[in-house]
């Protein structure tokens, strides 16, 4: 299944994804709205059922037997894009207009502060910074992050993130995502305070690198 097929409206695959998220179908359904055969229809169904994108789900409707239609899973509802940054930089131009920097960074910090220790929950209590490190990003990863640690021979964690959820709401507000909630959200979970932010994307760098000294 290529990348194509899983971007709703593109390729056979992606307009049933379109169609599917206006109302549930049938194969029959389907193949009359994309003009292609029935039992193509069905393969395809099978296909994104297999990733878990569909479900089927029946209804009686009248006598006999139950229609069979195809619905969004969670998982497939997901695969629309979202535009949440607008949003986002919104909400900060009305606190930081409202209420002032000082405000804002106190707020983003203990919101950093409170997802580091979620993420510390799935942690045993004497866990190395190695395994916090691991942890972050894991966590980060999971939300969408492209993160990797690695270890340098001196001894230097490195955290290096090559994507940013953030990255349009981190260029237009790199101090309050950069400074304040990458910065507390890291050293609240590894317990550094020595943490150095030697490159970020949203002051326009190609990555995310935090450096934390373990000697």
């Amino acid at each position: 299944m290529s990348a194509a097929d899983m971007r709703p409206g593109e390729g056979t695959r992606g307009k049933i994804l379109e169609e599917l998220a206006i109302a549930p179908r049938t194969a029959r359904d389907l193949a009359q709205q994309l003009g292609i055969q029935e039992s193509a229809a069905r393969g395809h169904l099978e296909r994104l059922e297999q990733r878990g994108f569909v479900v089927p789900s029946f209804r009686r409707e009248g006598v006999g037997r139950p229609r069979k239609r195809y619905v969004l899973t969670s998982e497939g509802q997901e695969l629309f894009p979202r535009r949440y940054e607008m949003l986002l930089d919104s909400v900060m131009n009305e606190l930081l207009a409202r209420e002032g920097e000082g405000f804002a960074s106190a707020l983003f910090a203990e919101a950093a502060r409170r997802m580091a220790r979620e993420i510390a929950r799935e942690l045993p209590r004497n866990a190395s910074v190695r395994e916090r490190a691991n942890a972050l990003v894991s966590a980060l990863n999971h939300l969408g992050f492209r993160s990797t640690v690695t270890e340098d021979p001196d001894g230097t964690l490195k955290i290096v993130r090559t994507n940013c959820v953030f990255r349009h709401n981190a260029l237009t507000h790199s101090y309050l995502l950069c400074d304040v909630f990458d910065k507390n959200l890291t050293e609240e979970l590894l317990g550094q305070t020595g943490l150095d932010l030697t490159e970020t994307i949203g002051r326009g760098g190609m990555r995310c690198t935090h450096l934390i000294q373990l000697k």
